[in-house]
């Protein structure tokens, strides 16, 4: 078994590199947007430029809610309340933080 906390470290990381390849999408996208003769919205082969924009959009909404509740987790770590339940102040299991290092309840208080 990891340590959860080594497990927040390293995910919080990999979601700072998700973001750096999000920008070079991005940038990439609007470079293709920058050509003159793109006509993506006819290309049979590939995507358009909106559904582009979409899916790097999504994935940016996503990296950071999972960002915010690391560095939420991280932040409990710190002030000494990592694994404690917010909701009733019992120890979460170690299971559960295993499954899911960013966990604010227990087992109980989630159902």
């Amino acid at each position: 078994m990891s340590d959860p906390v080594d497990r927040l470290r390293a995910r919080a990381a990999e979601l700072d590199a998700l973001w750096a390849r999000l920008d070079a999408d991005e940038a990439s996208v609007l470079s293709d947007r920058a050509d003159a003769t793109a006509d993506d919205e006819h290309d049979p082969e590939g995507s358009t430029l909106s559904s582009e924009w979409q899916r790097i959009d999504a994935l940016r909404r996503s990296v950071l809610d999972e960002r915010a509740e690391v560095d939420a987790a991280l932040a409990r770590v710190d002030a000494g309340t990592y694994g404690i339940c917010v909701v009733c102040g019992n120890v979460i299991a170690p299971g559960r933080l295993e499954a899911r290092p960013m966990a604010t309840t227990c087992i109980d208080c989630a159902a």
